[in-house]
């Protein structure tokens, strides 16, 4: 559900969530964590200065678990629960225009949708103990007790087909699909929707998926804002109150991406004025070890910008593209390492050719000194703008939280890129990357004679 806030309250929220960013760059972020009864955990960061609060619910059933005929049945059900609610303790029933109304008279807001790893909702509320207590019983109420009636998702489904085959017709689209399809194979990582498996999603799907997915039991909420510890525990249970309780069966373990076994190319004809360039292969888990090198040499290689060796090849030095860049993508599996960039169709083959060979370099020789120097200031100088707003902090702690990071993540992660050396970021990207080993889609380019 879209967020709405009265006018007045959007600017109030907006003035404190400035002041949160004075005080959280200034001192420590002690997040405390503890488990309730049920089994739900919970992560806190206290914020009393300023009277609101931000939650996130996760819970492990994103779109890796989305029956394979079905992909983003989690995504749908989560923001199909903002389609009404039953009646419950003495209140009645709401649609979606009553649900919606309701959150717009609070000034809060409450949604959820899924990515390939969790399937999370939020809140957000002032504290004033009237607001938030009514805020909290009507997202326990979305949480717990949605309806999912047939009439809106059969009203939407055709707007999202539509949506779907205008996508289609796009070049960044069709090369994004057959790029994950080359790297991901059989993994639900590589799934997406299509017109066929939307038209295969019913409102009873929805219905059933939300019985299996959501469970107390399983729930990690991480939340900042102007709650003590016994307060947010009591959030928290009045949230959860309405979903099944008792112990959560262990789930099957999902199959993890499987490594290349040799190059890959494919080539798309297209008539576009640019060509779409996407190099890489799986790349790695988020609990890897490696996890600060790779992220720290990925800004060097091609994730910084101007600053990047990519850019200065590709672009600054051979004028080849207006912009190309790398990225990780970690998560519970080894997600995509990608290199991207559009070109001229008469230039796609020499800008690949050159992607290669700094790539290869890249991963043989690793950064100079000068530049993980140059990228360690700009990361360890721009550290706060991560923690810059209410929402980014409640999404390091949610990070934190969803991927069993030390709690003191926050406070040392200057220290973990300080100590950095070539060396490190050398022996990472050769234990993660195999040039020889990629996977290339070049979608638009003229032909190779």
């Amino acid at each position: 559900m879209k967020p709405f806030f009265p006018h007045n309250t959007r600017r109030l929220l907006a003035s404190l969530a400035g002041l949160l960013l004075a005080s959280v760059s200034q001192a420590a972020i002690p997040i405390e964590q503890w488990s309730q009864a049920s089994g739900a955990q919970l992560y806190l960061v206290q914020s009393p200065a300023n009277p609101m609060v931000d939650v996130q619910i996760d819970f492990d059933a994103g779109g890796r678990r989305d029956p394979q005929a079905r992909p983003g049945l989690a995504n749908l059900m989560a923001s199909a629960t903002a389609y009404g609610v039953k009646a419950s303790g003495g209140e009645p029933a709401l649609d979606e225009n009553g649900l919606s109304d309701a959150w717009a008279d609070l000034g809060a807001s409450f949604g959820g949708g899924a990515n390939a790893d969790r399937l999370s909702f939020s809140l957000r509320s002032l504290t004033y103990a009237d607001l938030l207590e009514k805020a909290t019983a009507l997202a326990a109420r979305q949480l717990g007790e949605p309806v999912f009636p047939d009439a809106p998702w059969l009203r939407d489904r055709p707007k999202l087909v539509a949506s779907l085959k205008e996508a289609n017709t796009r070049p960044a689209t069709l090369a994004a699909r057959a790029y994950a399809h080359a790297v991901y194979g059989e993994h639900p990582y590589g799934f997406e929707s299509t017109e066929q498996s939307l038209g295969r999603i019913s409102a009873s799907d929805m219905r059933s998926q939300h019985a299996q997915s959501l469970k107390a039991c399983g729930a990690k909420v991480s939340i900042v804002g102007a709650l003590n510890r016994a307060q947010a525990d009591a959030l928290v249970a009045k949230l959860l109150a309405h979903l099944p309780s008792g112990n959560c069966v262990a789930l099957p373990a999902v199959v993890e991406v499987a490594p290349l076994a040799a190059a890959h190319e494919e080539r798309m004809a297209f008539a576009s004025a640019q060509a779409h360039v996407l190099v890489g292969q799986p790349g790695f888990k988020r609990d890897s070890k490696d996890f600060f090198a790779l992220t720290v040499g990925n800004h060097i290689l091609g994730g910084g910008g101007f600053t990047a060796r990519l850019t200065e090849e590709v672009r600054e030095k051979r004028g080849l593209t207006y912009g190309v860049s790398s990225s990780f993508a970690p998560g519970l599996h080894a997600g995509a390492f990608t290199i991207g960039l559009q070109t001229r169709p008469d230039q796609a083959q020499q800008a690949l050719a050159l992607v290669r060979e700094v790539l290869a370099q890249f991963v043989a020789d690793g950064p100079t000194e000068k530049e993980l120097q140059a990228a360690k200031d700009n990361l360890i100088g721009g550290f706060a703008l991560r923690l810059d707003s209410n929402r980014k902090l409640l999404d390091n702690v949610a990070n934190i939280a969803w991927n069993g990071l030390a709690l003191d993540y926050l406070e040392t992660w200057t220290a973990q890129v300080q100590q950095l050396t070539v060396a490190d970021i050398r022996s990472a990207f050769a234990r993660t990357l195999q040039p020889e080993k990629m996977v290339t889609v070049v979608l638009g380019a003229e032909e190779v004679k």
